[in-house]
């Protein structure tokens, strides 16, 4: 009696066993299917859902609506203002130059009419000689590209205007200025008879103070102190810069940075 019950005993510890042994495996392939299920699904919803952009937003949205016309143009632009310059005095004997701007380029800073306002050859309006509604010409570069305008003066003060393309360098337009009288001559030709330094010389000494391109330089009056190179570089952040340096001696006697 002892005998079989020993033996029950020991027959029922080892089912107890082996009903554990295959509770274990049945739990661990459980397991293993749920984890590779998990796995799958995860990996389909990976092909279906993209993966989230982490890129920072464009510097360009960042600009104000000024910095980003400069970049359009300047951009667009190949031909430098030395470049410009000298081809705009080539194209009138004996001339030089008295103002040069890079046509899209803050023009609301010019105070005489751009050549650009009067209708073009073939009767339409220049693409950038009309008036935006805030009162200053509109920025974006027309359809023949940047331009140069330029300002040459004869001896007498004889002022020409001279268009020039700035990707490829080629003169598009050399004109006299019709609304000149005897008085204007005459200014003019004062003040580049008192201007001993050249504006290439005015534009180098701006842009050893400021690194930059230079986008405009025109000759005009210290308020009665003398002649000045006005010169204008657009620096980092394409942020513009003006520089009034004297016609004399080209020393800065001012300076001034947009905010904008």
């Amino acid at each position: 009696m002892n005998s079989a019950s020993s033996r029950s005993r020991t027959l029922k510890a080892v089912g107890a066993l082996g009903v554990a042994a295959a509770t274990a495996m049945l739990m661990t392939g459980c397991g293993q299917s749920s984890d590779s299920a998990t796995s799958a699904a995860t990996s389909e919803a990976a092909k279906v859902v993209p993966q989230k952009q982490t890129t920072s937003p464009s510097a360009d949205a960042e600009l104000t609506e000024d910095q980003r016309e400069r970049k359009e143009v300047l951009d667009a632009t190949k031909v430098t203002f030395d470049d410009a310059a000298t081809t705009a005095a080539g194209e009138v004997a004996n001339s030089k130059l008295v103002d040069i701007d890079l046509e899209g380029v803050d023009d609301d800073r010019d105070e005489s009419p751009s050549p650009t306002t009067t209708g073009s050859p073939t009767g339409t309006a220049s693409p950038t000689g009309t008036a935006s509604p805030t009162g200053s010409a509109s920025a974006s570069p027309g359809a023949e590209g940047p331009v140069w305008v330029a300002e040459v003066a004869e001896k007498d003060g004889t002022i020409h205007t001279v268009r020039i393309n700035a990707v490829d360098g080629k003169v598009i337009e050399a004109r006299v200025d019709a609304d000149q009288d005897a008085d204007d001559k005459k200014q003019t030709a004062d003040r580049l008879a008192q201007a001993t330094q050249t504006p290439q010389q005015a534009a180098k000494v701006a842009t050893e103070k400021k690194k930059g391109t230079v986008t405009s330089v025109s000759l005009d009056d210290n308020e009665g102190n003398g002649g000045i190179w006005q010169v204008d570089v657009v620096g980092s952040g394409w942020k513009r810069t003006t520089f009034d340096v004297d016609a004399k001696n080209d020393t800065i006697v001012r300076e001034e940075t947009d905010k904008y």
